[in-house]
């Protein structure tokens, strides 16, 4: 628990000057470049205090000067920050509408291009953030997603949310899956403490959804190259 005070504080003190000087400039700009690479930094200066060591393989396999669609399965609070900190480029993401509605972070989260989705199951809301995703991939903005839709308890991968294969039919862009192992360890679901040790992302060759006849396909394939960089148990 001292652990994960110590980083609530410097993330808090780094985080307080860094609102007042790059929110307003992406307000006024339009550019949230600067105020999306000061959160990064903030993010790795975290769990650098945490003691976290974040080990990357094969970031070599992201295909330069394209928009691609990062799909990664899911074990803990800790794997969004950390992805997004180390992708190569600029992402957007899926995020849970309720999170747009926390004061200051959810402006940031807007001002960020982040995608709100629905927990409803509505066809008409998820059609809409898949829509979203499309323009953002149009405008040579990267898709992070976890295919799984929410974190897995006991770190076993889960089935695959449909949404994310739709998004990568419809536009063709590149699937890079991602495996993630290390974290749930780290900041277990349910818990708020966090410990040091070491998180894996493994980024895999990209698949193309060309070469597939269905979503199902697509799933399946994205689903094998996941499990093929995680730990034999979190393969089931």
């Amino acid at each position: 628990m001292i652990v994960s005070l110590l980083v609530f504080v410097v993330i808090l003190a780094l985080s307080i000057p860094s609102a007042v000087i790059f929110i307003p400039l992406a307000a006024l700009t339009g550019d949230v470049r600067p105020l999306y690479t000061a959160v990064c930094f903030i993010v790795r200066t975290g769990y650098f205090v945490a003691g976290i060591r974040i080990r990357v393989e094969g970031r070599e396999n992201v295909p330069a000067g394209r928009a691609c669609i990062f799909m990664a399965n899911h074990v803990s609070n800790l794997d969004p920050p950390a992805l997004i900190s180390h992708l190569p480029g600029y992402t957007s993401a899926f995020a849970k509408r309720a999170i747009f509605k926390i004061p200051v972070f959810g402006y940031c989260m807007k001002l960020g291009n982040f995608i709100p989705v629905d927990r409803t199951g509505s066809a008409a809301t998820a059609q809409e953030s898949v829509a979203a995703a499309g323009r953002m991939l149009k405008k040579g903005i990267h898709i992070t997603t976890f295919v799984e839709g929410t974190r897995s308890k006991d770190g076993r991968m889960l089935p695959f949310k449909k949404g994310p294969f739709y998004l990568a039919m419809e536009t063709g862009a590149p699937c890079i899956p991602v495996s993630i192992y290390g974290t749930e360890t780290l900041m277990a679901v349910g818990k708020f403490g966090i410990r040091p040790g070491t998180a894996h992302f493994v980024f895999h060759a990209p698949i193309n959804p060309g070469d597939y006849q269905t979503r199902e396909e697509l799933s399946q394939a994205v689903r094998v190259a996941i499990a093929s960089g995680l730990p034999e148990w979190m393969r089931s």
